[in-house]
């Protein structure tokens, strides 16, 4: 079971994020639309095979550390209501280690 924190998933994120920019800048075409195209098979496998495949990859990254991210707030804000005891909620700031 790995075990991460949500500075490493906001790291990932932003590293993906990076990357997919700079793909999205070069190609002139937004990651999704992108990614729709490549899973379709429907771009060259020509001279861009190794760009495509690497923002392919990144995209997914991005995609996946997104959707850890929202379910590890869900689950917290979970936690935090059940803890309500009328007043306001109170957030610690110290971070939890996630398993995957």
């Amino acid at each position: 079971m790995t075990s991460f924190t949500i500075t490493e998933i906001l790291d990932d994120l932003r590293a993906a994020d990076e990357t997919t920019r700079r793909f999205e800048r070069r190609y002139w075409l937004s990651s999704a639309d992108f990614y729709e195209l490549y899973q379709q098979g429907l771009l060259d496998d020509g001279e861009h095979t190794e760009d495509f495949a690497m923002w392919a990859a990144y995209h997914e990254i991005k995609q996946d550390r997104e959707l850890t991210l929202q379910q590890l707030s869900d689950e917290r804000k979970k936690r935090l209501r059940r803890q309500y005891r009328g007043g306001s909620i109170q957030i610690d700031p110290r971070e939890p280690a996630v398993s995957d």
